[in-house]
């Protein structure tokens, strides 16, 4: 769905009801421009809400700041340099270049963008979960730390160059302790042993130096909190909605569990890695945004019916203005349900891989039959392989097909816009400006 690009006034932006794409775009606050194509996106502003989705050709990153200056960094994905697939035609190159490893440019982003009272860290890091796409992968080339406890790769690698204060993720000894798993598995000298004991090593020596470890609560909306100016922005909040099979209910901070019961012996009664993804959505005022890590939501053959994570979460959350694709739009997510029940102006994928849009995922999310509203898609990557398999419907459908993807919230979080950066140059200047977009 691609747009004419335009230059209007403030004035007349307001009075249209629908976004489009700019090469200029003017914010309902000031006569200053959002952004200009060609330009550096100006800098982050208090009362501003910035969703910035980094993208490296490695996984998925994404860096919020929130209005106080609050920042959250949601996922540092680092695939295995070492695995064929990772360098393949089938997956996307590492970008801006590769001269710097993956968490090296994801630090350097983030130092590019965050707020001044923070460029020197992050107060909150949530890991959705255990893959390297996600969290990171050792291997054996990946230099070590400053005081070579542990290798820099993924999330230890951004939080060996950029403090983190409190490091978020799901209760690992739930269906049973990772380690036992891979232990009862065998598999105690692959790459993932690895990274798994190189994440414990970091956690050790980073609370040594003051970071806090937390078990995600789902169902709390206080457990991740502006830490600056929490007084000055009440109607700005994060919700933890899913961590493990605690799934919250919709009501207060109510939880339930979608799981059966586990039996330890029984690996067949443990929830696979993607269903255990932490899912949180970000709310100011009317504007909500939601990202769900790899949450399932399609039951395939031989599928216990319980992997479907996605409905019970969507009658939890509801419509939202901005949805991030779960697993990256692939054929196991983003099912009728969830998109029934969204409805989203902005869709957002991340993409590392040819697989990324299923076909029929990208019929889904475009379909009036599903909701009638009008919406907008946008992809950090999108790789021709994909182009030829799904045909004209990719071009169709797409606003923007390759970049950083930045949502831009304008103070009380009734009005957004959605800035594309280059990202093959380190210094990102913009690519493309969609909106506004307005909550309802």
């Amino acid at each position: 769905m691609q747009h004419q690009q335009l230059i209007l006034s403030g004035a007349v932006l307001m009075a249209l009801m629908f976004p489009y794409a700019g090469v200029q775009a003017q914010s309902d606050d000031t006569t200053r421009p959002v952004a200009i194509v060609g330009q550096p996106m100006p800098a982050w502003q208090a009362g501003y809400l910035d969703l910035h989705h980094i993208n490296t050709g490695r996984g998925n990153a994404a860096y919020y700041i929130l209005p106080d200056a609050t920042t959250i960094l949601f996922d540092a994905g680092e695939m295995d340099p070492t695995n064929p697939r990772t360098t393949s035609k089938r997956n996307t190159p590492l970008r801006p270049n590769d001269s710097r490893q993956p968490y090296e440019w994801i630090a350097r982003y983030i130092q590019q963008v965050a707020p001044p009272a923070n460029k020197g860290g992050i107060d909150y890091a949530v890991i959705s979960h255990f893959h390297d796409d996600h969290f990171g992968c050792w291997y054996p080339s990946a230099p070590l730390s400053k005081n070579k406890q542990y290798a820099l790769t993924g999330i230890t690698g951004v939080g060996g160059l950029l403090p983190i204060r409190h490091l978020l993720l799901r209760d690992t000894a739930y269906p049973v302790p990772v380690t036992t798993q891979l232990i009862r598995s065998g598999n105690v000298n692959n790459n993932f042993y690895k990274t798994w004991t190189n994440l414990q090593a970091f956690m050790q020596a980073e609370q040594q130096k003051g970071m806090q470890l937390q078990w995600l609560k789902a169902g709390s909306r206080s457990q991740i909190r502006l830490q600056h100016q929490p007084g000055r922005y009440v109607e700005c909040y994060v919700r933890n909605v899913k961590s493990n099979g605690w799934i919250w209910t919709g009501k207060d901070s109510a939880v339930a569990q979608h799981f059966p019961s586990v039996d330890p012996a029984n690996n067949k009664t443990w929830a696979d890695e993607n269903s255990l993804s932490n899912v949180l959505t970000i709310h100011y005022g009317p504007f909500t945004y939601y990202t769900g890590g790899d949450c399932p939501g399609n039951v395939f053959l031989g599928d216990a019916s319980w992997r479907d994570v996605e409905t019970p979460v969507a009658k939890a959350v509801g419509k939202v203005n901005v949805a991030t694709m779960d697993h990256h739009g692939n054929r196991d997510a983003v099912s009728e349900f969830q998109v029934r029940t969204l409805q989203p102006q902005v869709w957002i994928q991340q993409v590392w891989t040819a697989d990324h849009p299923g076909h029929e995922v990208l019929i889904r999310v475009t379909s009036p039959h599903i909701y009638q509203a009008k919406r907008d898609l946008f992809a950090t990557n999108m790789m021709e392989p994909t182009k030829l398999v799904i045909g004209p419907l990719v071009d169709r459908s797409y606003t923007s097909q390759q970049g950083h993807i930045v949502v831009r919230v304008l103070p009380g979080g009734k009005t957004y816009y959605v800035i594309v950066l280059d990202d093959s140059r380190e210094d990102m200047p913009v690519k493309q400006v969609a909106g506004p977009y307005y909550c309802q």
